[in-house]
């Protein structure tokens, strides 16, 4: 168990304690909706980064596959330099990384031990909690973009800088695609399905999902597909994206409708016990 019900206590604090002024009893204002969900994110992403395995998972591979293609011929002749082509695969590698593994496993545990239904009941809510949950997402990717980028600079990395707008809005996006997968997996299967779905999906999507290696550079027979998966679609437009500046109009259709589709089974399907 993740603990996020210890962590519940400060991210709703619902009623507050009687006070007593002048000798009249009265009761502190319930903290905003607003300030829940942040302290819930807050504790969220806290939880995630002291979690050894997801630590792994989100900082530590992404950093070794960035320098494995930095150093190997895989990605010579698709850009001016191994590095170029590199980076935004591993950013996108990290969005995959954090909101549908790392957030999937989280949240099938805390369905398994109630933590759900506990957090469901209190003045948080369940669309505060979800809410709480995405903002987690976005903090974390914050922090791995931050230490891809100056791992990357240091290895000869130049991005445009024109492109990190459309870059940046893709990492978004794709976040909350893998958020509402990981969140749809976790929400229907049981936990110990959910740890071995999203560990599974990482390795395959990472290797030969297009979102690491462009798809001219996997086997025939997964090349005519990929770019309708999201990790294709994320890894492909972030690439163009970063070497070009340019936002690629198909992938990006391709993103928001994975977005639409899996939260919309999601809130459909979900089991909170």
């Amino acid at each position: 168990m993740n603990g996020s019900a210890s962590g519940a206590a400060g991210a709703t604090p619902g009623d507050a304690p009687s006070t007593t002024l002048g000798g009249v009893s009265g009761r502190q204002d319930p903290a905003s909706l607003l300030r829940r969900v942040l302290l819930q994110g807050k504790y969220e992403s806290l939880a995630m980064l002291r979690n050894g395995e997801q630590l792994i998972l989100a900082v530590v591979l992404p950093l070794l596959a960035l320098v494995g293609l930095t150093v190997t011929p895989f990605l010579d002749g698709m850009g001016a330099s191994r590095i170029d082509v590199a980076v935004p695969g591993i950013l996108a590698l990290c969005a995959m990384s954090t909101a549908f593994t790392g957030q999937g496993i989280a949240t099938g545990f805390d369905r398994r031990y109630g933590v759900l239904r506990f957090l469901s009941t209190t003045p948080l809510g369940r669309g505060g909690l979800i809410a709480g949950k995405a903002l987690s997402v976005l903090a974390v990717l914050c922090l791995q973009v931050v230490v891809v980028t100056v791992v990357a600079l240091s290895l000869g990395w130049q991005p445009q800088a024109a492109a990190w707008i459309p870059g940046l809005f893709l990492l978004a996006l794709g976040a909350a695609a893998f958020t509402a997968l990981g969140l749809l997996v976790a929400g229907t299967v049981r936990p110990e399905a959910t740890l071995a779905i999203t560990n599974l999906l990482w390795i395959l999507l990472g290797a030969l999902g297009g979102i690491v290696l462009p798809a001219e550079r996997l086997p025939a027979g997964a090349q005519a597909m990929v770019e309708f998966l999201p990790s294709g679609a994320l890894g492909e437009s972030l690439r163009e994206a970063f070497l070009t500046g340019v936002l690629n109009g198909g992938a990006t259709l391709i993103l928001l409708l994975w977005t639409v589709i899996a939260g919309a089974a999601a809130i459909r399907w979900f089991k909170w016990n």
